[in-house]
């Protein structure tokens, strides 16, 4: 397997907005092998001068972990490139089918380099927030395995993040996923992984489990509350949480 090559064409795929066939049709892959690729595909944009922002969960939906046959989520890579202000402005052209759905994002307060427990969580972040995360499989047909998923940065393209809040509760709230003042799907915090702190907790011991430290300033995306919403030209996509108020995107 040529990792450098797959991993250029995921690249491409991304930053030319054209879909590519999944690799899994094609040849075989591990999950090791698959985030091998993504690490190489995300140095591509490093050395275009791209900075590592953080990470994002997913299958943190114990439903869809059953769904794809595996116990543990999957993570990948949040760059500044990927990062929007709060009501900005994306073109759908930079993407290929994209999608929108309302997570919990945190913010690291000091680093992390070992695993945490449920019980000092709070101790490593300094604020949480409501946030859109836009995800856009490089795969045609938004179709991929889970090898070819993790290979692609897990999806991820963009996101905003509303304001941030200290101490705020997280647990058991209300969330929704609304476009053009219509209410699309309604959810719950819980929906990630029971607990939206338990995803922060797995996110630290991912990071260590692979070698990557938790940096102060990181951002966290916690994982999805509702089904994702495929996004067009023309709306406006905000997400909504109890407590944590609210964040919106236009698509243009």
């Amino acid at each position: 397997m040529n990792y450098n090559k797959i991993a250029e064409a995921l690249d491409t795929a991304a930053y030319e907005a054209k879909p590519i066939a999944q690799i899994s049709q094609s040849q075989e892959m591990t999950l090791e092998e698959a985030y091998a690729i993504q690490s190489i595909s995300i140095a591509r944009r490093y050395i275009r001068g791209e900075s590592r922002l953080g990470l994002k969960l997913g299958f943190t939906s114990k439903a869809k972990m059953e769904q794809m046959g595996v116990h543990d989520m999957i993570w990948g890579r949040l760059t500044d490139k990927m990062m929007y202000e709060e009501g900005a402005e994306i073109s759908k052209s930079d993407f290929i089918h994209p999608r929108a759905e309302p997570e919990i994002a945190f913010k690291v307060k000091k680093l992390i380099d070992k695993e945490i427990t449920l019980e000092n969580a709070k101790e490593y972040v300094s604020a949480v927030a409501v946030a859109i995360e836009i995800i856009d499989s490089r795969f045609q047909n938004f179709k991929f395995s889970l090898e070819d998923v993790v290979a692609d940065n897990c999806s991820s393209a963009a996101y905003t993040i509303g304001e941030w809040k200290e101490n705020a509760p997280i647990t058991d709230i209300a969330m929704s996923l609304v476009v053009d003042n219509v209410i699309i799907h309604k959810g719950n915090s819980n929906a990630i992984l029971g607990n939206p702190w338990e995803s922060f907790v797995a996110a630290a011991r991912l990071a260590k489990e692979n070698g990557e430290v938790l940096n102060t300033g990181d951002v966290i995306l916690a994982g999805a509350a509702t089904p994702a919403i495929y996004i067009d030209s023309g709306q406006k996509v905000s997400a909504h949480a109890e407590g944590l108020g609210s964040v919106f995107l236009s698509v243009v």
